[in-house]
């Protein structure tokens, strides 16, 4: 546990920085460091503890988070003015600490809901929701008219059914109907459609476009049931009688979407996806590292966590190889990062193009640091195996998945790949939630619980007050999501998020 003795936080004996706990000026003196602050220095930011000559590395969690740019005196505010991007060697070492887990003998349980028939039939559901998806961008209007049909009491004799959601996007034509892009379109669909947390899905088109309902379903392998219904705006006659005849097909469903009860089940059922977002200079502290221990909990418990995010960890890759169950799941997490170098490289950009400025603001400084910060919400269990974006995960334990680092985007693709929880951690305070997957966030600085209280639901900046460690948080975090696997809604779903926060990862030439 952090201690509020000092002005100062630092992370591993050999780091050349230490991070101020709040706002430093001119002339403080660090006893703990024997170093006196030169100039201003923001919370959150790096303070250099030892002279460090230009152009050599410089280390916090006793890993590398860039170059001197210039020298850099002992005292001095290290950020974006002395601080840059190099590149340097990893060491993957495929599998080097990579350990048994030690499962508990009694994993914990929440009450969740089991489905029977469908398209999700067998899994295991933590919300009760009936959706709405777009085949392409000229269907959403209906997508929406259709939900919009169902809000403020129109439920009310459904009380099991948590809502009806539109999720729509701004893709599905104009693109090659064999390419890279169509493929993600359709297994992000798709991923949807089998999602334990619907009870039934409409899936609505247009009729003319690329994304054809047909093919859709057959790339998927689909089928038609009275829980999974599809039409056309063109087959229909036009926007109003297609709303007309989707609001009937829903009203269809909703008997037996109501008609469910929760029951106890093994924490084995949950799959959380990890994000982070508006990050500062306590996320690698505080929330992420209590984030990964909850993930750990989960793990021991039986469950399944996604981390995700690739140009978010990049540098801090060799972290997760190490970790790997195999050379070749190590080796999978490589190629992605190839993969992103060579994309990146190809669209005239740069793997350091975050962080964003809020996060620079909060005193991240290149995509080095912000990505050590970020893998600790991976917790230290295996690293089981890797998939591509949207793909189902079916291996339970620590998953990653290649996503974006636009966190709409990546969770949209980890839902897909099963996820039925979300957990967020925010230094800025994100606005986010993710239907059909209820979105917990937590911060990781009191004075951002104190401004955003209504947005957060919990508080890891307790742990850099002193008043409690990461375990302890990591323990609390990991009882909030079985409760909110129970039901227990989120502060983003009492907010109404989640219905535009579907962003399938969009690829390829728009034609």
């Amino acid at each position: 546990m952090l201690t509020q003795a000092t002005l100062t936080i630092r992370l591993h004996p050999d780091d050349d920085v230490v991070i101020a706990r709040s706002q430093l000026v001119g002339g403080t003196r660090l006893l703990d460091e024997d170093v006196t602050v030169a100039g201003l220095v923001p919370p959150g930011h790096k303070v250099a503890t030892r002279a460090i000559r230009a152009g050599a590395p410089v280390r916090r969690y006793n890993q590398i988070i860039g170059f001197a740019s210039r020298d850099i005196a002992p005292g001095e505010h290290v950020h974006l003015h002395n601080l840059a991007m190099g590149a340097f060697d990893r060491d993957y070492a495929f599998g080097a600490d990579a350990k048994p887990t030690e499962y508990v003998a009694s994993p914990a349980t929440f009450a969740g809901i089991v489905r029977r028939g469908g398209p999700s039939d067998g899994k295991v559901a933590t919300r009760n929701y009936v959706g709405i998806l777009s085949t392409v961008n000229c269907s959403a209007t209906v997508a929406r008219g259709i939900a919009e049909a169902f809000a403020r009491d129109a439920l009310a004799a459904f009380p099991n059914v948590d809502g009806v959601v539109a999720l729509t996007h701004g893709s599905g034509c104009g693109m090659d109907t064999q390419g890279e892009g169509m493929q993600i379109l359709r297994r992000t669909l798709g991923g949807y459609a089998r999602h334990a947390n619907f009870a039934g899905v409409l899936i609505v088109g247009l009729g003319c476009e690329a994304n054809q309902i047909s093919a859709l379903l057959g790339a998927e392998a689909l089928r038609e049931s009275p829980l999974l219904r599809t039409f056309s705006i063109q087959d229909t006659g036009g926007t109003a009688k297609t709303i007309r005849r989707g609001v009937e097909m829903v009203r269809e469903m909703l008997p037996h979407a109501n008609d469910v009860k929760r029951e106890p089940v093994p924490a084995s059922h949950i799959t959380v996806g990890l994000q982070c977002g508006g990050s500062d200079g306590y996320s690698g502290i505080t929330a992420n590292p209590a984030l990964g221990a909850a993930v750990d909990l989960l793990v021991r418990h039986g469950g399944t966590a996604i981390l995700s995010e690739t140009p978010e960890i990049y540098g801090a890759e060799h972290l997760l190889t190490r970790r790997a169950v195999s050379r070749a799941v190590g080796e999978k997490l490589v190629a992605r990062i190839r993969w992103w170098e060579e994309y990146t490289q190809r669209e005239r950009g740069e793997m350091n193009n975050n962080p964003s400025p809020g996060n620079k603001a909060g005193g991240l400084t290149t995509i080095l640091e912000k990505s050590l910060g970020a893998v600790a919400k991976g917790g230290t269990t295996n690293l089981v195996d890797v998939v591509e974006y949207a793909q189902a995960v079916t291996t339970k334990g620590f998953v990653y998945m290649d996503t974006p680092g636009y966190d709409p985007v990546s969770a949209t693709g980890q839902v897909a790949g099963g996820a039925n929880m979300i957990v967020f951690t925010t230094g800025r305070g994100s606005a986010y939630g993710c239907a059909p997957a209820p979105s917990l966030k937590l911060s990781t600085n009191s004075a951002l619980w104190a401004r955003q209280e209504e947005d957060i639901d919990l508080n890891a900046g307790t742990i850099v007050d002193g008043d409690a460690s990461v375990a302890e948080v990591g323990e609390a975090l990991f009882r909030l999501m079985l409760e909110t696997a129970s039901g227990r809604k989120t502060k983003s779903e009492l907010h109404g998020y989640g219905q535009n926060e579907f962003v399938p990862w969009s690829l390829g030439a728009v034609m």
